[in-house]
């Protein structure tokens, strides 16, 4: 008989992104199936670092903050607020396990460090991309960004994956250039 789980789309695709952002961190994959598979004792397990989120009981999007906990607990997400200074987006970002090989800081002007945060990160998504890599919002209707890197040729997959799971993702520089 085969398992229930493998007919599930939206856990196929959870895992999938998990294995995209974190291909050497397994645990990153377990957690984000506990909170989906077992939401209440993710809860339980989880309950100190749920609670910084307000999150005391499971609630719908439970396996994509598990997801974000989890890369950000592994060095692969940035979590930024709405008004976060240019330096501290900058230095984070190179924190970040999953950063270029090549520093795209040297692509930047002066006068995109005194941009608003959000005009900010899209600005160092259209760096990222000229040099092959990619910045993207795991979006959870917040008024943070919680930031991935990744190359920049496996984007579209990581947004069909996450559609077809349920949750939003948005590619930062990904629009039009503005001036």
């Amino acid at each position: 008989m085969s398992d229930p789980h493998d007919t599930d789309p939206v856990r196929t695709s959870l895992a999938e992104i998990a294995a995209l952002l974190a291909p050497a961190h397994p645990a990153v994959a377990e957690e984000v199936l506990r909170a989906h598979d077992s939401p209440h004792a993710y809860v339980s397990a989880f309950a100190d670092r749920l609670a910084d989120r307000g999150i005391d009981e499971p609630v719908d999007n439970l396996a994509w903050i598990a997801l974000i906990d989890a890369l950000d607990a592994h060095g692969l997400l940035a979590e930024f607020d709405w008004k976060e200074d240019a330096q501290e987006i900058r230095a984070r970002l190179r924190k970040l396990a999953s950063r270029p090989s090549i520093d795209p800081w040297a692509l930047f002007e002066a006068r995109e460090t005194g941009l608003p945060t959000d005009r900010f990160l899209d600005a160092c998504g259209r760096h990222y991309r000229e040099i092959g890599a990619a910045l993207a919002v795991l979006d959870i209707d917040s008024d943070c960004y919680p930031v991935v890197g990744l190359r920049a040729a496996r984007a579209d997959e990581l947004t069909a994956l996450a559609a077809r799971a349920g949750f939003p993702v948005r590619h930062l520089g990904a629009g039009r250039r503005r001036r």
